[in-house]
């Protein structure tokens, strides 16, 4: 059981959480801190003083005072008018996370946020009632304001749910669990769209997604030096010791790992070749370079995820500090870091596809021993190429530019909201990079037999042999790419 507002998150934690195999819940201590908080903000709301977003306007309006009857009506004026995202919704699984990220913040006590409120946003994660929240919008600054005031606009019986892939009005979906809809109060409307979540959200998708990218690369490589007939000796551990990178050396002992006991590798242990291309020989420098920017992508979201990034947040009774802890900048350039390290083991994974194509080292050229009438494996390597160059395209840092917005109140954006999605595209596209991959290396060990492969390539060869044939002559290959597509996406191939 997980206890919002007090245990810590995690990425597992999280993603337990959404797929409903661990129960979250609010205790008594975390439900103590949030009627805490609240006394605060009324006592302020009710004061003469002003105080940033609980009875002033927003933006460039901080210098607007509101009175204690308009304080209702200014707080969902707030996310109407900032509901303003566009394109193609988000995937479901994300509007989840933001929820379960968001009411973790909530609950430790800092936001004012009434428990009438957080119990509403718990029945729609309970119940799978997901907001529709479109992609595009947020500047990652004063947080995520547009996708969250999507994420929340259905607690005022505005906006739509996801009902079994059907977009349907928020109102309908209240009336059918005979609910009502929430009239905020003053502070509320500024702790549910001041965040990253929808940064965050992305980080935690993609870090989940990276870490078995990561470990499927290091079989695909292991698997393409087994058809290449390459060396195992760049993968010793005396070599890794002397350059102690945490990334290189768990890839390096990975690839021992994944040649223990391989016929293939010490049936040329002392041949005359001296050295392999660098796409092989160096997996564990550039593979481990990808994973240092994975642990330092997961060591930032980690802190995110259990940390108070809505605005203004509330220190005591008489003071509530408008600071900067919606800012998405911490998460936006690792996000751009991860991006770039994930790219990366897509484009040396194409490079190891082009040599398997050489014909070289007893391979035939394409990969097919009738050449000539058969284009073989030629082309599938174009596809490869286009994706490697696609992520290159996507790689350039979105929180490298900053648009100044709210009549320049927001002068510098964090564009973090982009960072997170790109970094999910480029991972969308290295699983169908690794998937060629893993299709060549299994037509090159074809050639090595009788001779036989480590445990677990041999494994994965019987995997991908269940689904795609050894090709003799030439034929449709688009049906073979898409059942290597499906393997890899559904996490069918064995990494440990």
């Amino acid at each position: 059981m997980f206890n919002y507002g007090i245990d810590k998150l995690t990425v597992k934690k999280v993603l337990q959480i959404a797929d409903g195999n661990l129960k979250a819940v609010l205790n008594d201590k975390a439900i103590k801190k949030v009627h805490h908080c609240r006394a605060k903000v009324e006592k302020m709301a009710n004061g003469n003083k002003a105080v940033y977003g609980i009875n002033t306007g927003f933006g460039p309006l901080c210098d607007v005072q509101i009175t204690p009857e308009q304080t209702s009506q200014l707080q969902t004026n707030l996310l109407i008018t900032h509901a303003v995202g566009v394109g193609n919704p988000i995937d479901k699984e994300l509007s989840k996370i933001m929820m379960i990220c968001k009411v973790h913040a909530l609950c430790q006590g800092y936001s004012g946020i009434r428990l009438k409120v957080i119990e509403r946003i718990l029945f729609f994660i309970e119940n799978d009632l997901l907001p529709v929240v479109p992609e595009q919008g947020s500047v990652g600054a004063s947080g995520d304001l547009a996708p969250l005031s999507h994420l929340f606009l259905p607690l005022l019986g505005e906006g739509d749910f996801w009902v079994d892939n059907q977009i349907v009005s928020a109102s309908k979906v209240l009336n059918s669990h005979k609910l009502t809809p929430i009239t905020l109060q003053a502070k509320e409307g500024l702790a549910l769209i001041n965040g990253t979540q929808f940064i965050l959200a992305h980080a935690i998708k993609g870090l989940a997604h990276m870490k078995y990218v990561l470990d499927l690369a290091d079989v695909a490589g292991a698997m393409s030096i087994e058809g290449y007939k390459g060396s195992a000796s760049p993968f010793k551990k005396a070599l890794h010791t002397i350059r102690p990178f945490k990334g290189t050396q768990k890839t390096a002992k990975r690839m021992r790992m994944l040649f223990q006991n391989s016929q293939n590798i010490i049936s040329h242990e002392d041949c005359e070749r001296v050295q392999d291309p660098y796409s092989m020989r160096c997996i564990p420098q550039v593979h481990g370079a990808s994973r240092n920017a994975f642990y330092h992508l997961k060591e930032l979201a980690t802190i995110e995820m259990n940390a108070v990034t809505d605005n203004p947040i509330v220190l005591s009774e008489t003071e509530a500090i408008s600071g900067g802890n919606f800012h998405g900048q911490p998460l936006a350039m690792a996000l751009d870091y991860a991006a770039l390290a994930a790219s990366e083991i897509g484009n040396i994974a194409d490079r190891r596809c082009y040599l398997l194509l050489e014909g070289k080292y007893g391979l035939p050229r394409l990969l097919t021993a009738a050449g000539g009438l058969n284009s073989g494996f030629m082309i599938p390597q174009y596809t490869t190429a286009a994706l490697v160059t696609e992520n290159k395209t996507l790689c350039f840092p979105a929180s490298a530019d900053s648009i100044p917005t709210s009549l320049g109140q927001e002068d510098h954006v964090s564009m973090g909201s982009i960072s997170g999605r790109k970094f999910n595209q480029i991972l969308n596209n290295i699983d169908k990079i690794l998937a060629i991959e893993l299709m060549y290396a299994a037509q090159g060990i074809e050639f090595r037999r009788p001779l036989t492969c480590g445990k677990i390539i041999e494994e994965n060869y019987a995997i991908i042999r269940s689904k795609v044939n050894k090709l003799e002559e030439d034929r449709i290959l688009k049906d073979d790419i898409n059942a290597m597509i499906v393997l890899v996406q559904n996490k069918k191939l064995i990494v440990k």
